[in-house]
């Protein structure tokens, strides 16, 4: 998610924890502690593309990073703080660095949460931004911190906040299932034979639902909405495989088709290749739009190795795909 959304539940994690005892300083450590773990973006800095990846939300988002970092960080706080409560401190640290994972999890790229091992926990039930998860927590959260720390009004209004929010997160796992339902319906009423099916939320909203369908030889992509009248679209993108040529078979290629877990489309302009991760789709909700979410075009060095150089984004796509969301939502 955001890092404000991880900001708002560190901040309210900390103060479900420790608010009683040193109040609104509760609500800053947990607010700090719930962004450490996206500090792996670092590793773009000093590695390349396809190791930083593999990196993105592995051990830093664990339980293991939490087990063994929560006292560390609470071993150092309580060298300078008034509240010397070695296990308090613990206990603030783990559950703003557990929370983030878990609330990351819900997400399309998911979390490594079970690391070292190779699984990769993702619910794909709610967009990385959301505001009818994270505002009206934020709400929440700032009416709790002008209270006093020993009233049952602040922990009225934390609870609530963290209540709502949860709430939030089961409400779009079931409106999930209704769309998958409502897809493969569509699919069987159209008499398309598939592989695999995996739907995920439209940016900023549960109503509007993607599905990404795998075909022998092409993925299928179709938005619904709960509104909508009309029979589903689905708009043909041909995996175009072949085009990888011997760099299939590249350790690194290989790499990146792990990432994608196989989701995954090529094409090609004027003898550059792309590698397009089908898994977050376009910028667009317009039929076959190319402008992929996360692209990568691949320049082969002298020594025969592929580079994965992801391709910088328009912010004009972003923009007028605001808009077309929104009419889009309303049905078809």
């Amino acid at each position: 998610m955001d890092s404000l959304t991880q900001i708002v539940l560190g901040a309210a994690v900390g103060e479900a924890i420790l608010g009683r005892k040193i109040g609104n300083k509760a609500m800053l450590y947990g607010a700090i502690a719930g962004t450490i773990p996206d500090l792996d973006v670092l590793a773009t800095h000093f590695t390349d593309t396809v190791s930083a990846l593999e990196i993105h939300r592995g051990f830093t988002h664990s339980i293991l990073f939490s087990v063994l970092f929560a006292p560390i960080l609470a071993f150092i706080v309580t060298k300078y703080e008034k509240h010397k409560n070695f296990k308090d401190w613990s206990w603030l640290f783990f559950w703003a660095f557990i929370t983030h994972p878990i609330l990351d999890a819900h997400t399309t790229w998911g979390t490594q949460l079970f690391w070292p091992l190779d699984i990769r926990l993702a619910f794909k039930s709610v967009f990385v931004i959301d505001p009818l998860y994270t505002l009206p927590f934020l709400v929440f959260l700032i009416l709790t911190m002008f209270q006093k720390r020993t009233t049952q009004k602040r922990r009225l209004f934390n609870n609530l906040g963290l209540i709502l929010s949860s709430s939030y997160l089961v409400i779009a796992l079931i409106l999930k299932g209704i769309s998958y339902q409502s897809f493969t319906k569509e699919l069987s009423d159209q008499n398309i034979e598939y592989l695999n099916i995996k739907t995920k939320p439209s940016p900023l909203n549960t109503i509007l639902w993607t599905a990404n369908v795998e075909t022998k030889d092409a993925f299928l992509i179709g938005h619904s909405s709960f509104f909508d009248k009309n029979p589903i679209q689905f708009y043909r993108y041909p995996k175009n495989h072949h085009l990888l040529g011997n760099l299939l078979n590249h350790k690194k290629t290989q790499r990146m088709i792990a990432i994608s877990k196989g989701w995954y489309t090529i094409n090609k302009i004027e003898n550059t290749i792309y590698f397009n991760d089908l898994r977050f789709g376009t910028l667009s909700i317009k039929p076959n739009a190319q402008n992929f979410v996360f692209k990568y075009k691949i320049e082969i060095d002298s020594t025969g190795i592929p580079h994965f150089i992801e391709e910088p984004k328009d912010k004009q796509d972003a923009k007028k795909l605001l808009s077309d969301l929104w009419l889009r939502i309303k049905g078809n």
